[in-house]
């Protein structure tokens, strides 16, 4: 492979379009050999791997919450029962051809039915009392992540079949204690055979090697497998179709008609957004592309013309602007203030060991002579109370506080604008908005903006009118 080919990954609410799909990405329009050289990495449809693990945002248990808990005995069972139905139904949906639709069907019983024979095994030797299943408990968090990509590339390189399409179904889910090689030796084996000139390969996002996807990657796995795909094969371009352009912020929050695409950005501002929960793609998976000189598209599924916003390593806008206004509206600052710290070391070291043992996710920090502040996001009520008491233990003459604030983010390629912060004090200001905090880092890509967490809606409003919109107009009247 010669680099002729791009990689490009679906998402789960752009391939739950189905008919939007095969329309603007997978065939849009392109035939006989312009199809090919394109390999793409399918996520699991919209809800499945929630339906299959437990529900992203509201917790709600899938079918792995169900059986690790087991509070309702055979509870899992009804859950597997739920995703079979639901995968069904979305072959009814989607199959135009009966054959190819009761192919499908039988594909997912297959799979569900292997299973539950596997989580049966399980769960009798569980019951038994005498069996520590922890690691097997992992393993099964692995095999059913698994199942919603294995559906969904299966169902899209048999729906490209019945339109004429050479499409090829790249399996690499499966895999057993004996076969646990690296990502990279499963895709080449994977990949190795396929001609891309004249084959069109549809790879499950998710795959089964050593170390575990779910485990390392969390819900981002996807992503590596796209990146590495990408990397191993030395792609032309990655492209990652989601549901909406990379936009200066939220449209539903500052307004569709005046949020815009960023269109250019480097992976710097893909690395600030990923630290905040907003991933154009995820770190790890970005660093591989970065590394490797292969830039990264991101396109809108929806908006089949348009060229989406490309993401190089050595970007930097034109002149200083702000590309993005962003952040999180709750997150949790934890502050410990010692006056014995004063020309002493080891509290930061000590301070994040504790954070890193209980799992806290550090989105920024700051410290001065005798106060280190941690930013934090996603920690519950039980978890920081029990960071606290362990900082607490060690230092009992320190004083630890924990404040509610929301962060925004205002960030860029190059924010080297030497009155861009005066810009957004004075707007925040004039709105009657207050500062708890602001951080600004040598390297010009972001500038955080503490602030109440009542006060983040208002504040990303204001902070985008003045250095997005306000400066759009400026370069206006200059052109003009």
């Amino acid at each position: 492979m010669n680099g002729a080919h791009s990689v490009e990954k679906i998402g789960g609410t752009s391939m739950a379009a189905t008919s939007t799909v095969f329309d603007n990405v997978l065939i849009a329009g392109r035939e006989g050999a312009d199809l090919y050289n394109r390999i793409f990495v399918v996520s699991a449809y919209a809800g499945m791997t929630d339906l299959l693990l437990e529900h992203k945002k509201s917790g709600r248990p899938g079918v792995h919450a169900h059986f690790i808990r087991n509070e309702v005995p055979g509870a899992w069972r009804s859950a597997l029962a739920d995703v079979m139905g639901a995968m069904w139904a979305r072959n009814a949906e989607m199959f135009a051809r009966a054959e190819s639709r009761e192919e499908a069907d039988a594909f997912v019983a297959r799979r569900i039915a292997a299973l539950e024979t596997c989580l049966d095994d399980l769960d009798r030797l569980r019951a038994h009392g005498r069996f520590c299943l922890k690691e097997q408990m992992t393993t099964v968090r692995e095999m059913l992540a698994g199942l919603g990509e294995a559906h969904s590339a299966h169902s899209t390189a048999l729906m490209l079949r019945d339109r004429g399409v050479n499409a090829v179904f790249v399996d690499l889910t499966l895999w057993n204690h004996e076969d646990m090689r690296s990502l990279d030796a499963r895709i080449e084996e994977a990949l190795g055979p396929i001609d891309l000139a004249t084959q069109m390969p549809i790879v499950t996002g998710y795959a089964g090697c050593e170390g575990g996807m779910v485990r390392r990657y969390a819900r981002g796995y996807s992503e590596m497998t796209f990146s590495r795909i990408a990397v191993l094969t030395r792609a032309r371009e990655a492209i990652i179709h989601k549901e909406f352009h990379l936009s200066s912020a939220d449209p539903r929050l500052v307004g569709e008609t005046v949020a815009r695409k960023i269109g250019r950005t480097n992976y710097d501002v893909a690395d600030q957004l990923a630290n905040l929960g907003m991933e154009a793609i995820h770190p790890r998976a970005g660093r591989g592309l970065r590394q490797s000189g292969i830039p990264l598209r991101v396109r809108n599924t929806f908006d089949r013309h348009d060229g989406g916003t490309l993401i190089c390593g050595d970007y930097v806008s034109e002149a200083p602007r702000v590309e993005i206004v962003t952040g999180l509206s709750s997150v949790q600052a934890l502050q410990v203030f010692e006056q014995d710290m004063v020309g002493e070391k080891g509290y930061d070291a000590a301070i994040l060991d504790t954070l890193t043992r209980h799992g806290a996710w550090i989105v920024s920090k700051s410290s001065n002579a005798n106060t280190i502040t941690h930013y934090l996001s996603g920690t519950d009520t039980a978890q920081m109370a029990a960071i606290v008491a362990d900082i607490e233990a060690k230092w009992p003459g320190a004083a630890v506080t924990v404040q509610p604030v929301a962060m925004v983010s205002v960030i860029g390629s190059d924010l080297g604008e030497a009155g861009l912060v005066p810009r957004a004090l004075m707007a925040l200001a004039e709105a009657g908005i207050g500062m708890v905090a602001m951080q600004h880092q040598i390297r010009n890509v972001d500038v955080q903006f503490i602030v109440g967490v009542e006060d983040f809606d208002p504040a990303v409003r204001v902070l985008h009118k003045a250095l997005v919109e306000g400066a759009t107009t400026a370069q206006e009247r200059a052109a003009a």
